[in-house]
């Protein structure tokens, strides 16, 4: 995938907003397309849920904002991101526990290991 230039995407959504869509629905495609077949239909879709949300919005900054709030209860909500980890069984057979993680040890380095490497 190349570099995404977000100035360029801009200046297209504001000189010639069709043009923009037309070349947004292409670069989706594109990256449909690229994921394994099995995942396709999946992706197709949730894009086809944000489209419905962005068309239903008039206002672009409350269409992201549904967006968003889409993407978090996704995560947070029920059956969400997070309950699937803490579902997920641990190597010593317990359950996950995604907010814990292991402690380690922090080690000094001193000016002059460091020098001497």
């Amino acid at each position: 995938m190349n570099k995404f230039d977000f100035e360029e995407w801009r200046m297209l959504a504001e000189s010639d907003p069709e043009a923009f869509e037309l070349r947004r629905q292409q670069a989706l495609e594109a990256l449909i397309t690229a994921a394994p077949s099995n995942r396709q239909q999946r992706l197709r879709g949730l894009q086809w849920r944000v489209d419905m949300e962005r068309r239903k919005t008039k206002d672009p900054v409350l269409g992201c904002q549904k967006v968003f709030n889409m993407m978090w209860k996704s995560v947070y909500g029920d059956h969400g991101l997070l309950q699937a980890l803490n579902g997920l069984p641990t190597a010593q057979g317990g359950k996950a526990a995604v907010s814990v993680r292991p402690a380690a040890k922090v080690l000094a380095f001193h000016d002059d290991v460091l020098e001497n490497n």
